[in-house]
């Protein structure tokens, strides 16, 4: 019996993040398989997402006759669209990418289809070959899987290691915050046009929530109690993220408030900035001579902390169905595709081992090619996701699930709202204190629904 029906599971939460360009692309051909029906998938923009609706059309619609239209959008973007869509029970998508936040919200809400019989009933998914953490972040309350993942991540610190050996600096491999902030000061413009650090800046609870939030953690902050006290403008609160918004004011990346996950992967690829914390699946790009000028410079360390032992955030990209749909069984097969084995070897052999969605599956990390081609990150990534710690992210208890979000449906608006107010700081515009007090009020009124 596959693990999901084991065991019941919580349905733990973690983001991550990151986003590009708008796209839209079309893949299609009836192809040797028969069949001829089309899906419409909707998704977010990140290089790995780039990379499948590229391969779609001449192995998965090749095989099995299924067209796929892809609707490709940045994260913020795609946060609204989906939402939007499968909370009004709209139709207009077959196969959606969600996140650990949606998927236990979505779930309760009987928005999403169950996936588990689909994952059993086919025997080369393998279902017990998933990596728990991500398991656990997609499961509903019931043990079943109501998202399959596409690729999982936490988060760590990434530098440029030339750089680095110039200024004969040895980044720990557990560095704290008040390293990485001198590291920043003494490597900013070491080179013409180079920043010391990256760190999101744009608003959004997934964007600039997502870093922000893990280094409230390690600080000693919390969202919320676990009574359900807001806690936005509490000492530690305000000390996180006046250390971030001082960091990225003096060393941070050029144009910082409008800088997400995908503007900070082109800065550290092109060599304009010398560090980046961020999300493990960058490394994937970061490690792509085809992309990155950085290619094979690259060191990687762990999340960095303060008062906590670990402090990497927890996320999954992963495909969910809305009950809405109508294709069902063409849906499912794509997204058993998507998420297998095979599809990792099709990437691996047509683009690369280093830009395999990896960060699902045990079996990935026993591949050679990409045990190879990982070699400087694989490691990391891989102990960084298993050390996350969803229910208990920082010094105290939570009241909810999640390290760089609160699982229940207002976190959605009110993260996004206090980010604007965080991001205007970076900007100038207004100040920390000033941010948090106007957060401290919205959070208040979340607060009041719960206690």
């Amino acid at each position: 019996m596959a693990r999901a029906r084991r065991s019941a599971r919580v349905g733990l939460a973690a983001v991550a993040a990151g986003s590009l360009l708008v796209a839209c692309s079309e893949v299609g051909g009836w192809g040797s398989g028969g069949g001829g029906e089309t899906i419409n998938v909707l998704m977010v923009g990140n290089p790995q997402m780039q990379d499948i609706a590229k391969l779609t059309e001449d192995s998965f619609t090749k095989d099995t006759g299924i067209k796929v239209n892809f609707t490709i959008l940045p994260e913020n973007e795609l946060r609204d669209k989906v939402t939007q869509d499968i909370a009004t029970q709209a139709g207009q998508y077959d196969v959606a990418t969600i996140g650990a936040y949606e998927v236990p919200i979505w779930h309760k809400n009987s928005w999403l289809h169950e996936l588990s019989s689909y994952a059993e009933g086919d025997s080369g998914f393998d279902e017990n070959d998933l990596l728990e953490p991500m398991v656990q972040s997609l499961s509903g309350a019931d043990g079943n899987l109501y998202a399959l993942p596409f690729y999982g991540e936490s988060s760590f610190l990434m530098y440029n290691r030339e750089v680095m050996a110039e200024k004969g600096i040895d980044v720990p491999r557990r560095p704290t915050w008040h390293q990485v902030a001198d590291i920043a000061a003494e490597v900013d413009g070491a080179r013409p046009g180079m920043k010391g650090i990256c760190l999101r800046g744009l608003p959004g609870w997934g964007e600039l929530g997502a870093p922000l939030t893990t280094m409230v953690n390690t600080f000693g902050g919390t969202w919320f109690t676990k009574d359900w006290k807001a806690q936005v403008n509490s000492k530690e609160f305000r000390e996180a993220t006046s250390f971030y918004v001082d960091l990225v004011r003096k060393h941070g990346e050029v144009g910082a408030p409008q800088a997400g996950f995908t503007e900070c992967l082109k800065a550290m690829s092109q060599g304009k900035v010398a560090m980046w914390y961020d999300a493990t699946s960058a490394a994937g790009s970061l490690e792509d001579p085809k992309t990155s000028k950085v290619a094979g410079k690259v060191g990687y360390a762990h999340a960095p902390v303060e008062k906590t032992n670990s402090s990497g955030w927890l996320w999954a990209w992963a495909w969910a169905m809305p009950k809405t749909t109508k294709k069902a069984d063409a849906a499912s097969k794509f997204m058993l595709w998507a998420s297998g084995k095979d599809y990792e070897k099709l990437v691996g052999e047509k683009l690369g081992w280093s830009r395999v969605p990896a960060g699902k599956r045990a079996s990935t990390y026993a591949v050679f090619e990409y045990r190879k081609a990982s070699a400087a990150f694989g490691d990391i990534a891989l102990k960084s996701i298993k050390q996350a710690h969803p229910t208990s992210p920082g010094v105290q208890q939570r009241p909810t699930v999640g390290i760089q979000f609160v699982a229940v449906p207002e976190f959605q608006d009110l993260g996004t709202k206090v980010t604007e107010e965080i991001s205007a700081a970076i900007a100038g515009r207004t100040s920390v204190d000033q941010a948090l007090e106007n957060g401290q009020k919205l959070a208040e009124e979340v607060a009041r629904n719960y206690q």
